[in-house]
């Protein structure tokens, strides 16, 4: 796909409304990938003037600080804010809820000072300014699709509401699940845990998470955030339910119903 990169546009003098972090799962996960894709067609169709650092990004050092590396995050976030602040970036867009809340609120106690918005809220937004227009009867019309809150989204940032607006527009039944909202349960791969075996217990929180989506009756589970997208994706398995179950990111269920 032809993606507008940072530098090129400074070298001929544009300068973009806003810079999409993808983020290291939107780079190299095969299956967070498709969310970019789809994240960035939206962009294209509606117009939205935007670009990527490219091989200027690394990691925001997140999963470095969650696991108590305070060192390694210190190097990659000044690594990080100084190419930002290079470029003079004033907004930024994420589909990655853990970098959405470091870039949000940790970066700036070591000199970055920036808007962040995640793709969910902005989507929300450009569904409520009319430029996100949706097939009528569109893909998902009469579908029941439950919302997982991702843990850094919704408690650490209060956004409850922007994704379900965002899927409300679909013309789907929205389901939710009996532990939802501000008492959502984790997926799992909180904490750093995404890359590391979890301790033992009696059962995967992944698995449990899966478990309580299913009995809502839903045919997709919708997310916002690619560590959620893998670990319900894993628990849907883990309970054989892939066959019945599709676990979607909001920039794909949008994607696929745009005019």
């Amino acid at each position: 796909m032809p993606v507008p990169v940072m530098a090129d546009m400074i070298a001929r003098g544009e300068t973009p409304e806003l810079l999409f972090w993808v983020g290291c799962s939107g780079s190299y996960d095969q299956r967070a990938q498709k969310i970019t894709k789809a994240f960035v067609s939206i962009l294209d169709k509606v117009g939205v003037s935007y670009a990527i650092l490219g091989k200027e990004e690394a990691c925001t050092g997140d999963p470095a600080r969650r696991a108590g590396n305070e060192f390694i995050f210190q190097m990659m976030a000044y690594q990080n804010i100084q190419t930002l602040n290079n470029y003079a970036i004033k907004k930024i867009v994420t589909a990655c809820p853990h970098c959405f809340n470091i870039l949000k609120n940790e970066y700036p106690a070591l000199g970055g000072q920036y808007e962040v918005i995640h793709h969910a809220s902005l989507l929300q937004q450009l569904i409520d300014e009319g430029k996100i227009r949706l097939k009528e009867g569109g893909s998902f019309r009469g579908k029941r699709i439950t919302y997982h809150d991702s843990c850094y989204l919704g408690r650490a940032n209060n956004i409850y509401e922007a994704p379900r607006k965002a899927l409300e527009a679909l013309d789907a039944e929205l389901v939710e699940m009996k532990r939802c909202g501000s008492r959502g349960l984790c997926c799992g791969a909180g904490g750093a845990q995404m890359f590391k075996e979890e301790e033992k217990g009696t059962r995967r929180i992944s698995t449990e998470r899966a478990g309580e989506a299913a009995s809502t009756g839903a045919d997709i589970i919708a997310s916002a955030c690619p560590f959620c997208n893998t670990m319900l994706s894993d628990g849907v398995k883990t309970i054989e339910k892939e066959d019945d179950i599709k676990v979607l990111d909001i920039a794909e269920l949008i994607a696929q119903s745009m005019e």
